[in-house]
């Protein structure tokens, strides 16, 4: 089994773990599927999307940008989440069994 060897192999499945560790959270999905579906929300939406407090969104938030899977711009004082993973995107569509056209 030679895919198992050779540290470049390593390295590239460890970053794939890490982003797969940062995806393990449902509300973290949710997050992702919905920024797929309604790019550009800010923290007041999707806290009353989802119901939960804005300190845990924001450490979902958090978790999901120190990952590169989200990106935010400052609109006045708001901050606007975008998701800019690719791969994060493909593993969402496959969890949901939905497609985003983009």
């Amino acid at each position: 089994m030679s895919f198992f060897t050779g540290e470049e192999g390593k390295e590239i499945l460890k970053e794939e773990s890490e982003l797969l560790k940062a995806l393990a959270h449902p509300v973290r999905l949710i997050i992702v599927k919905g920024l797929m579906v309604e790019e550009g929300c800010n923290v007041t939406e999707m806290q009353k999307c989802l119901n939960i407090p804005q300190s845990t969104l924001s450490q979902h938030l958090s978790r999901l940008r120190k990952a590169d899977i989200l990106n935010s711009e400052r609109n006045g004082l708001e901050r606007n989440y975008y998701v800019i993973n690719k791969k994060a995107m493909d593993i969402i569509k496959v969890l949901v069994n939905f497609e985003v056209n983009k």
